[in-house]
């Protein structure tokens, strides 16, 4: 039986002048956003605010994830040799002083994409010097070298999502990914440069318990994990996982409450919340911007 969305899961469709300006710039240049592909529910919020995180390296992802909208085959397309220069362009003509940047999963390359990716934060950093950038990288099947190369290319925040608890892990993604390997991704970080800012999400409403969650925080944090969110998952389509339950805001403050009695700089937690999130970046860059300034 199909569930009924609660109230407070209710938003506006789309529309504004910026958000149509976004959608726009992002076809003529034939870039992504997760904003689209993952069908987020805060596209219409963000977009007029000009906030958007571009998914490089294609819309077709080699993993797949039984939560994601993303569409899957085995062989992606050849990576585009000018993207990390259109993608600068689009940030700097939206004047951005904040941007997230994520990617499919590119197994079926050599380097997984990995110096792809840190083209794209050379580029931006070029065309705009003064924009903080947030990658949300894949785990490059636990490869530190790789992971090395993204951040080798200095980017203030990199972040990784482990998703959901571990016993769901095999349940919710793709084999390839696990639980452990992403905690690794984030432990190889923090080992290679402890002053980097990491951040990750949880997926809530999907079977995991109170006390699941909270393990699975401190998992995170013991890897020097320093900002999270947490979020309820929405069943793309029918192919998809399935929700188990709509958790109540009051829930998410708990979980908030929680996250940062463990010792998070931040914990954005709410059930339109997403891995990224305007109310979060806003506090990451100004904890970026204090830290900096000391």
């Amino acid at each position: 039986m199909k569930r009924t969305k609660p109230p407070w899961l209710k938003v506006k469709a789309p529309g504004g002048e910026r958000y149509t300006w976004i959608k726009n710039q992002a076809r003529d240049l034939g870039l992504h956003t997760v904003c689209e592909e993952a069908h987020c529910p805060n596209i219409g919020e963000c977009w007029s605010s000009g906030t958007a995180t571009f998914m490089v390296m294609s819309d077709i992802c080699t993993r797949g994830c039984k939560f994601c909208a993303v569409n899957t085959k085995r062989i992606g397309p050849p990576l585009d040799t000018g993207e990390p220069a259109k993608l600068a362009q689009t940030i700097a003509a939206m004047g951005l002083d904040y941007v997230v940047v994520t990617s499919v999963n590119r197994d079926d390359l050599e380097d997984q994409g990995a110096n792809h990716f840190a083209e794209c934060i050379r580029s931006i950093r070029v065309s705009s010097p003064q924009t903080l950038i947030e990658v949300l990288i894949p785990d490059f099947q636990g490869r530190r070298d790789l992971v090395r190369r993204v951040i080798d290319a200095d980017p203030e925040v990199i972040a990784h999502n482990i998703e959901t608890v571990e016993r769901l892990t095999s349940r919710v993604r793709d084999r390839r990914a696990g639980y452990r390997q992403s905690l690794d991704v984030l432990q190889s970080i923090k080992e290679s440069r402890p002053n980097m800012a990491t951040k990750s999400s949880i997926m809530v409403g999907i079977g995991e318990t109170e006390h699941e969650v909270l393990e699975a925080m401190a998992d995170l944090r013991a890897v020097g994990c320093d900002f999270l969110t947490v979020g309820q998952y929405l069943q793309p389509s029918g192919m998809h996982l399935k929700v188990q339950e709509f958790v109540t805001p009051e829930q998410f403050e708990r979980y908030r409450e929680l996250g940062e009695g463990l010792g998070f700089r931040y914990v954005a937690s709410g059930p339109l919340v997403r891995s990224s999130y305007k109310a979060g970046e806003f506090f990451i860059r100004q904890h970026l911007k204090d830290r900096m300034a000391n």
